[in-house]
């Protein structure tokens, strides 16, 4: 802990806390759908809060503290999506197939299957499976200069200048303008969230076999494929080499503690932790682990204080979440695309793998992160062939 303090800078407390968020509130909505779908009363949802913060916090911050890089983990957004969209599924059974889930993401991590999945990844497709996934965030940024423009612009001339004269604070410069501006127009507003701590509720499981196929496998398919992939595709992207099984499994296993709690699946977390891994964070990128450590203490607080944080962050307006997620991803996004067209024999695969991540494309379930890696790799393979 003595070199955490050293290392540790404002620029990487700041880029912590935009990552929390931006993951935050870009998914609290869907975390609260889910909750009602399966039955979940008032506490119940605020205990899902509880372990989703808490599950996600100690194991950012543990796993940072331990593997000294930035190694961001989060919830599964498209789980919880699968989880608001299912019909017919009680929370015992529910609790039941999040504890199946679980145990499956434990099993092919302790046993490598992932990590060989993801050791047969180039690095020119995880480079641009990155890049497709962040490019997203820069569009939505300037398309919500349709709605916010006096926002949006001043928080890019603030970019800019930070660029220029104080690169290291250039997100916490951007941060800070944005709240002025929103202040200035009346943007910004009481979190719709009760406040007040959150306690945990325990929920027993119950294992039936509609929930266990109709939710459980699917859930872990999602959070495999839509999830851990690029998480694992963004470290790499970024120059990091995490040792994949144990942290994989160290989701696996908090879900799998957290599930009758509302705890639901946690995984690696790409956009947020590419926040944590860019220059933004800290220059020397041996130091960028505090940002994600810092991260883990604020989603930490999330958790703790339940209803009174999700107040005070959805205080923030969606256009000023949305474009500091933009402008603080810029330079990941060029990394990742400067990385995946170098080598001109990997370039067709990039682009296609590139294109289609970026395109939302969804089947069965399945983000387009996982399509995207499919579509690059049988491209990369045909190359090959080819030649």
């Amino acid at each position: 802990m003595p070199s955490f303090w050293k290392d540790v800078s404002l620029s990487a407390v700041v880029a912590g806390f935009v990552a929390v968020l931006v993951g935050f509130t870009s998914s609290i909505a869907i975390i609260f759908a889910a909750a009602q779908a399966v039955g979940a009363d008032t506490a119940q949802t605020a205990s899902w809060i509880w372990a989703l913060g808490l599950g996600t916090g100690l194991t950012s911050l543990g796993l940072s503290l331990w593997t000294r890089q930035p190694v961001l983990t989060a919830w599964s957004t498209p789980g919880a999506a699968l989880i608001a969209a299912s019909q017919g599924i009680a929370l015992p059974d529910a609790v039941g197939a999040f504890l199946v889930c679980a145990g499956l993401i434990l099993l092919v991590s302790v046993t490598g299957w992932f990590e060989k999945l993801m050791d047969r990844i180039p690095m020119a497709i995880a480079a641009a499976l990155l890049a497709g996934v962040l490019t997203r965030f820069a569009l939505d940024a300037t398309l919500a200069a349709h709605t916010q423009p006096l926002l949006i612009v001043g928080m890019t001339v603030a970019f800019l200048a930070g660029r220029r004269w104080w690169p290291r604070y250039a997100v916490p410069g951007v941060l800070l303008a944005g709240i002025v501006l929103a202040a200035a127009q009346g943007l910004l507003h009481p979190g719709t969230v009760d406040g007040g701590l959150a306690h945990p509720v325990w929920v027993s499981p119950q294992f039936s076999l509609h929930a266990v196929v109709g939710l459980g496998l699917p859930l872990f398919v999602v959070t495999m494929a839509s999830q851990n992939l690029p998480g694992v595709a963004a470290q790499r992207a970024a120059g990091y080499s995490i040792p994949v099984s144990p942290t994989v499994g160290a989701t696996g296993l908090a879900s799998l503690v957290l599930a009758p709690f509302g705890g639901f699946a946690l995984n690696l977390a790409a956009i947020t932790a590419a926040i944590c891994m860019g220059r933004e964070a800290h220059e020397q990128p041996e130091r960028r682990y505090t940002a994600s450590a810092a991260a883990g203490v604020f989603y930490i607080a999330v958790g703790l204080a339940g209803g009174a944080v999700a107040g005070l962050l959805g205080a923030f307006p969606k256009e000023l979440v949305i474009g500091i997620a933009g402008l603080a991803l810029l330079g990941t996004i060029g990394g990742g695309l400067a990385s995946a067209l170098q080598q001109e024999r990997h370039r067709d695969a990039a682009l296609l793998t590139y294109v289609v991540t970026l395109s939302g494309l969804s089947i069965a379930g399945i983000g387009s992160a996982f399509w995207g890696v499919l579509t690059g790799g049988l491209a990369l393979l045909a190359s090959q062939r080819r030649h």
